[in-house]
């Protein structure tokens, strides 16, 4: 079941929620309405990533657990946050330097071997969105990404 108040409101917080599952077509679909077509693949990628983790991870796909995800649109930034009702990790470990290169170097050090099965996602959430945070027990995530065409976008550091 999933339950959101439609339409989205630009200046204000929505918010959906729905039973953990893997089933999250329709859900990615309604969460990317408002988002720039040049950036929803990008967007849709990372966001599939967080409520993976969410379901699988989380709540352990527990059909009688759900996820609540927040989301707004602003003119400077897309918005979202999404929390779970698993038992959380110690999401300390999760801390990266806010300058997107140091964040790039530190990430490149800490992927997985091309034949690991799993590990990318705290990768791609941080190539994806420019803020990404666990609250301390992990077990919400808030993920943003600032609007700017892809053609004001900086050169990258790195």
């Amino acid at each position: 079941m999933i339950a959101i108040p439609i339409p989205w409101s630009r200046s204000n917080w929505s918010t959906m929620s729905f039973t953990s599952t893997l089933y999250l077509c329709p859900v990615l679909d309604l969460l990317l309405v408002n988002v720039s077509p040049e950036w929803r693949p990008e967007i849709r990628l990372g966001l599939q990533e967080a409520l993976v983790n969410a379901a699988k991870h989380g709540n352990k796909l527990d059909p009688t657990k759900t996820i609540v995800v927040r989301f707004t649109v602003t003119t400077k930034e897309y918005c979202w946050v999404i929390v779970d009702q698993g038992k959380g990790f110690g999401a300390e470990h999760c801390y990266i330097p806010s300058h997107q290169h140091l964040v790039k170097q530190h990430l490149v050090k800490q992927l997985p071997k091309d034949e690991a099965e799993n590990g990318r996602g705290f990768s791609i959430l941080h190539e994806v969105f420019d803020y990404v945070h666990w609250n301390r027990e992990g077990t919400q995530l808030t993920l943003s990404k600032a609007i700017v065409s892809k053609k004001e976008k900086q050169p990258s550091i790195c």
